[in-house]
């Protein structure tokens, strides 16, 4: 296999580990290319002048080469800098751990890099930061190929009624009943993107929560306990 050389790539960077004494392993986030995992050889030396640029919710453009499953960072170029702090932050790293897990690497995806984007940038307006991760939530799975119906229930295709509750149930959907934790109306209001109340807020989490939960098929997410310990903190 030939090695292919990629240009100013725009990127933005989920996570990183270490690699023997120097080197970092990068998990990133691609416009063109979905995501992938870039060796950056010697960047913790003293020397070096790009580990600085290499930080989570920069906007960055990267150079690399190699095989479709061994990449080598050749030139790092910083777009803007990372802007989330405090809870957005926390958000932020809790938005990066469902973009690793819900893509598959090498798959191209630019409309999860727009929405991730655009996700960055509302988290770091602070205004509305749980209708900001509900909205990246239900578009990330659908961009994933696990598109949520919520105008309809599972069973007969009747309908989504704004004064009925409903409720999700792993491997089948929506399900209407008396019980149900979440209201038609918020059901309604999801599916369109609109402002959602504070009850409404609480039911969209915790259907999100119940969906994204059936699709990690236990996969633990780090960032999601620590930020409920930095939520319960700010309370």
């Amino acid at each position: 296999m030939t090695e292919s050389a990629v240009l100013l790539q725009p990127a933005f960077i989920l996570q990183h580990r270490k690699y023997r004494e120097s080197s970092l392993i990068l998990d990133v986030l691609t416009r063109d290319h979905g995501v992938l995992s870039i060796l950056a050889k010697g960047v913790k030396k003293r020397k070096s002048t790009t580990a600085g640029l290499l930080l989570p919710f920069a906007a960055l453009r990267l150079s690399y080469q190699g095989h479709s499953d061994f990449k080598v960072l050749t030139a790092c170029e910083l777009n803007a800098p990372p802007q989330l702090t405090g809870l957005a932050l926390f958000c932020g790293y809790y938005v990066n751990e469902l973009v690793f897990h819900f893509l598959h690497k090498h798959d191209p995806c630019p409309e999860v890099y727009r929405l991730y984007h655009q996700c960055l940038q509302q988290l770091q307006d602070g205004a509305a930061i749980e209708q900001a991760l509900r909205s990246f939530e239900l578009k990330l799975i659908e961009d994933a190929g696990y598109a949520l119906s919520l105008d309809c229930e599972a069973e007969g295709g009747k309908p989504v009624c704004k004064d009925r509750r409903y409720r999700y149930e792993a491997g089948v959907g929506l399900l209407g009943c008396d019980n149900g934790y979440i209201r038609g109306d918020t059901l309604q209001a999801l599916q369109a993107g609109t402002m959602l109340d504070g009850v409404g807020l609480a039911e969209a989490k915790q259907l999100m929560r119940r969906v994204l939960d059936d699709h990690l098929q236990g996969k633990q997410l780090k960032s999601r306990a620590v930020l409920a310990k930095v939520i319960q903190y700010l309370h």
